[in-house]
């Protein structure tokens, strides 16, 4: 069956209209006969799942009922053997890219479509659509340390953003299309013509690499590290053979799953699988690098910049910090998640070019999930727009640019691969907790202060998946109870990354999404909290998956937390949305502690406080500065948020850390008093405050820990 989109283009909408709900009853309704809707809602239904999924209709147009949920598995098996290419080396590869996901015809944030992530980028569009963008508008504020008499040197004129540079990894669904002799629009949503793509393609590079028309799997290794380079035998040869061994270590383990669309794919296992490299691919996996990686992931470095934009001001420097971390006392306590919105070119060129003012340490490549180190881990990359949470952590941008500009959907899953491999290497390292709590996304950074708070960033956005990803750290969203809390538990947010959450964002289709909406009643037509919307930048009214919270109360479906100085409601029938995590223990803390066993800190106001101030970052006291008269103190000035009396919340860390602040002056670190830490000796929390952390003074709280709960209620 050919299936297309209708026609014409899709034009975005205007923030008036796209991030505005509709008024209840607004519009005019036609009442019609409820059997007549059930019958063409059922039609609507099987159509859609047609064009999703490739197969034909009878012709009276009632859906088929011959083993519909396998329908993709038989599109498996026909095009591996239509092209001569070994079946679980096709899944395989699919498997990797998607998880056999088709997310219905909707492009990646790097333009893949369909199950085989085949890709399609208007290069000129997109470089338009960013032509406007200047260094100043970009991320100019990830120094974050809030210091106004800071100079920043001139900008460079002249438009300096990203822009997208073309190959042909930005185009293999055109090539598929081309061995196919199909309209390249038809692979986007027609997942029988897109496996049929991926398979010619995957055909067409084991004749290219030299390798025999087999069906041994072990056979078509050189082919698969050519897909992962999208055909270009130079491109990135070690993310290339990092793509194949993770392609052929799912041949070997096998895997099986259901897709969002209900889809069943099997994969058997095949344990005692030998695989035929291509001559020197063993061997070129050893070339030494200077980056800071796991083996075997083949990462590179390029030095982001570290030079002035005003040679006579030796302040006027980017893109980050010289350090010594962790050894100068400088603790990384957390990993940041970004993403780039530019291609993985134009986000090199951007962190090379000090006028930016911003740099991640890495950046992952999303066509094949190659690494690039930019900045040493000791130092501190400019790239939170926090100074705190800069000089605690370690930052990973991720490739990514909205395609369309304002209806991106979905991340490739080279890129998720790559990504947790690289974070599990770094939390072993540093000592860093796989959790929520400390690997966060930029939207998690808090404003260091008030004025910052509305120029905060919200990636890596709504549709990051989460719970996939804490699986592949290794460190999945626990089962906890399943069953509604009591008030004084602590939850784990764990709505479903699948159909079953997909609340409203606006100006993008019907979508899973990493996030619940939290009401101010208990009730589906209550108000979203602080007035927010459903604008996927509006971070003020979501509870995102992984994340950490005290419960306030329980109301039939609906749990209440403590979010951002009050009571928050969301869906959570049967504890479907949530994860008891721990119940209190009164008193029993200095036991728990003796006893050396693990807890959440829960901190709520020291008693006798009405209400106690809330931090966006942790700076020494004042007299912490008396040793070293050059720096002149910044001020501690607490959020225009407090936490009443009476709420809690749930600390990162079991023990405060003390306020500090790394003092670094000149380019040279020739200052007086230059490359300085500052360490005061009043100490904060980290908290889980809103959508994002924050930062509570230890003398201000007081502290108890719950353990860990375990069975059924």
């Amino acid at each position: 069956m050919d299936c297309f989109p209708p026609a014409g283009p899709r034009t975005p909408e205007t923030p008036s209209a796209a991030h505005r709900p509709s008024a209840p009853g607004s519009g005019r309704r036609l009442r019609r006969p409820a059997g007549l809707v059930a019958v063409a809602t059922a039609v609507a239904t099987a159509v859609a799942t047609a064009c999703t999924t490739g197969f034909a209709l009878p012709a009276d147009g009632a859906a088929t009922s011959v083993a519909a949920s396998e329908v993709v598995q038989r599109q498996f098996a026909a095009a591996a053997a239509e092209f001569g290419v070994p079946q679980s080396v096709l899944l395989a590869l699919a498997y990797r890219q998607t998880r056999w996901e088709s997310h219905q015809g909707q492009p990646s944030t790097t333009g893949n479509y369909g199950v085989l992530g085949l890709t399609q980028v208007d290069v000129a569009a997109e470089n338009a659509a960013t032509a406007g963008r200047t260094g100043a508008g970009r991320d100019s504020h990830e120094r974050g340390d809030g210091d106004p008499r800071r100079r920043r040197g001139p900008v460079a004129p002249g438009p300096i953003a990203p822009r997208v540079v073309d190959s042909p990894a930005l185009h293999t669904l055109d090539a598929a299309a081309g061995l196919l002799h199909r309209p390249a629009e038809q692979l986007r949503y027609d997942t029988a013509q897109n496996i049929r793509g991926g398979a010619a393609l995957l055909a067409q590079y084991q004749k290219a690499a030299g390798g025999p028309a087999s069906a041994d799997p072990g056979q078509w290794y050189g082919a698969v590290a050519r897909f992962g380079q999208a055909g270009t035998p130079g491109r990135g040869g070690a993310a290339g053979r990092a793509f194949a061994d993770r392609v052929f270590e799912t041949v070997r383990t096998g895997a099986s799953r259901s897709t969002a669309e209900g889809q069943r794919v099997t994969l058997p296992a095949t344990p005692g699988l030998v695989v035929a490299e291509p001559p020197g691919s063993t061997g070129s996996r050893a070339v030494p690098s200077t980056a800071e990686c796991p083996v075997g992931l083949g990462c590179d470095f390029t030095p982001a910049a570290y030079a002035l934009t005003d040679p006579n001001d030796p302040t006027s420097y980017g893109n980050y910090n010289p350090a010594n971390r962790p050894e100068d006392g400088e603790k990384i306590r957390y990993i940041v998640v970004h993403d780039t919105e530019s291609d993985y070119a134009g986000a090199i060129a951007s962190f090379q070019n000090p006028a930016e003012q911003a740099t991640a340490h890495y950046l992952v490549r999303a066509s094949d999930g190659h690494v690039t180190q930019l900045v040493h881990t000791r130092d501190i990359a400019w790239h939170s727009g926090n100074k705190t949470v800069n000089m605690h952590s370690i930052g990973i941008e991720h490739e990514g640019f909205a395609l369309p500009a304002d209806r991106p959907t979905w991340y490739s899953e080279q890129l998720y691969q790559s990504s947790a491999e690289l974070v599990r290497y770094l939390a072993a390292r540093f000592g860093v907790p796989l959790d929520r709590q400390h690997v966060i996304g930029h939207d998690d950074v808090p404003g260091p202060t008030q004025d910052a708070v509305p120029g905060m960033h919200w990636d890596p956005g709504t549709f990051w998946d989460w719970n996939h990803y804490l699986e592949l750290l290794g460190a999945p969203i626990g089962p906890g109870i399943d069953a509604p809390p009591r008030a004084g538990d602590t939850v784990t947010i764990a709505p479903p990354f699948d159909s079953g959450n997909q609340p409203p964002v606006s100006g993008v289709p019907a979508r899973p999404e990493n996030f619940v909406y939290l009401r101010t009643r208990p009730a589906a037509d209550a108000p979203l909290v602080n007035g927010g919307g459903t604008r996927a930048d509006d971070w003020s009214d979501k509870a995102v998956a992984g994340t950490g919270y005290v419960v306030a109360d329980q109301q039939g479906d609906w749990t209440a937390i403590w979010y951002d100085g009050q009571k928050c409601w969301f869906a959570n029938p049967g504890g479907r949305n949530a994860r008891t995590t721990s119940s209190p223990l009164p008193g029993l803390a200095p036991l728990i502690h003796l006893l050396g066993l693990a807890g959440r800190t829960v901190l709520t106001p020291r008693p006798g406080l009405a209400s106690i101030p809330v931090y966006g970052r942790a700076f020494p006291e004042a007299a912490a500065y008396a040793p070293y008269p050059a720096i002149k103190a910044l001020p501690v000035v607490a959020l225009s948020a407090t936490v009443p009396a009476g709420q809690a919340y749930l600390a990162v860390d079991g023990t405060p850390e003390p306020g500090d602040f790394f003092y670094d002056q000149n380019i040279n670190g020739d200052a007086p008093d230059d490359r300085t830490l500052v360490v005061g000796k009043d100490t904060y929390y980290p908290i889980r405050y809103n959508h994002r952390l924050a930062f509570l003074k230890s003398s201000d709280v007081q502290a108890a820990v719950q353990l860990p709960s375990s069975g059924k209620r």
